[in-house]
C-alpha cells in the first residue's frame, strides 16, 4: 500500500517533537491522537515510541528529583545530564524521521510499556 511520505514525515515529526511543547502531560496528547487517527504503520510505530519516551522521561525525572532531594542537592549535575540526554535523543529522533520515512525511530535506554 502507498503512503504519502510528506504526511508520514509531518506526523512522525509531530509525535517526536511534541515533547518540545511542554514536558507536562499535555505533550503526550499529540502522539495519542495521531495513533488513533492514522492508518500508516510507520506513523503508528513512531507515535507509540514517542508515548513510551514521554513516560520514560517522567519516570526518570521523578527518580532523579528524588535522588537530588535525598542528596540535599549534591546530585544536581545529574539533572543536567538527564536534560541533555532527553533533548539530544529527541533531536536525533526528529532528524531520523525526517530523513528515513520507511522505518520508525527506536529510542535507546527506554522501557517500552505500550
Amino acid at each position: 500500500m502507498y503512503y504519502d511520505t510528506d504526511k508520514r514525515k509531518l506526523l512522525s515529526a509531530l509525535c517526536h517533537g511534541a515533547i518540545f511543547l511542554s514536558t507536562t502531560f499535555f505533550s503526550i496528547v499529540i502522539p495519542i491522537v495521531i495513533t488513533f487517527f492514522t492508518n500508516d504503520p510507520v506513523v503508528k510505530q513512531n507515535a507509540k515510541e514517542s508515548i513510551n519516551f514521554h513516560i520514560n522521561v517522567w519516570i526518570y525525572g521523578l527518580v532523579v528529583s528524588l535522588l537530588i532531594w535525598q542528596s540535599f542537592g549534591t546530585l544536581v549535575p545529574l539533572a543536567g545530564l538527564g536534560y541533555m540526554l532527553h533533548w539530544g535523543l529527541t533531536i536525533c529522533a526528529l532528524f531520523y524521521v525526517l530523513s528515513d520515512t520507511h522505518k520508525p525511530f527506536r529510542y535507546p535506554f527506554i522501557f517500552r510499556l505500550i
